[in-house]
């Protein structure tokens, strides 16, 4: 019985990285695609709650969401659209990396991040550029053959990053933590014709650590990166700096 996928990105239905992996997940395995209608990078975790949502099947089977962001196409593809149910969520393959502090705003690991709350595997994939769709297929073909063989118990997100390098030169895959980068600060504005003002948030920040156990050094230097992520945000570590914050900060309002 052939796995089952569920397919999505936040580049919009017809972009090229969701069409390339589409056509080279479909030679071994069931796929049905479930995306927005329109690009919708940076739309993180958003779901529409204040709306009616509706669908367009294209002629090829795809099925867009008017106006939805990643995370309701997965809900509703889970949940509604594909029957029997997804066993997979893939996302991707995305324009672009998602490394460091992207995976806050990146609509492309948001939409594993729903599968992963949905109960289901997930994967992230992204293409540091815009030219070897190909080679990103090829490595998620391969990451779904491993994980088939070798079941991943982890119950993480894998945020997978590849080099926008033919397949020959890639050098292998590595295990990653994040990196980070400068805040972002840029604000670009002008005056319409009317007087109003107009504003475009500006690119991302630098890289601020970019260390060689992170997903940006593995990616320079010609790595697939694979960084697992979690849904829980908890801050462990800071629980009892809280508590003892808390405590000092009752006794001296008392005085």
């Amino acid at each position: 019985m052939m796995l089952r996928i569920l397919l999505s990105n936040d580049d919009g239905v017809t972009a090229p990285g969701i069409q390339v992996l589409a056509a080279a997940l479909q030679e071994n395995y069931y796929v049905q695609v479930v995306a927005p209608d329109r690009n919708r990078s940076g739309a993180s975790n958003a779901l529409t709650l204040d709306r009616s949502l509706r669908i367009n099947t294209l002629e090829n089977g795809d099925i867009s969401v008017l106006d939805g962001t990643p995370t309701d196409c997965v809900y509703l593809g889970v949940n509604r659209l594909v029957l029997p149910r997804p066993e997979i969520v893939i996302a991707g393959i995305n324009r672009g990396p998602n490394l460091g502090d992207d995976v806050i705003y990146s609509g492309t690991v948001a939409a594993a991040m729903e599968g992963r709350h949905l109960g289901l595997p997930a994967l992230a994939i992204s293409l540091d550029g815009d030219r070897h769709y190909e080679t990103a297929a090829e490595i998620t073909c391969r990451l779904l053959q491993m994980l088939q063989t070798t079941f991943l118990r982890a119950g993480n997100i894998l945020n997978v990053n590849v080099p926008d390098l033919p397949l020959e030169q890639i050098k292998g895959f590595r295990v990653t933590r994040c990196g980070s980068r400068h805040a972002a600060e840029e604000v670009y504005s002008m005056q319409d014709p009317k007087g109003n003002m107009l504003y475009w948030l500006g690119p991302p920040g630098d890289k601020r650590d970019a260390g060689p156990e992170t997903d940006f050094a593995a990616v320079e230097q010609g790595y697939v990166s694979i960084t697992p992520l979690q849904v829980d945000l908890t801050a462990y570590k800071a629980q009892e700096l809280v508590k003892d914050w808390l405590v000092k900060a009752e006794v001296d309002g008392e005085c």
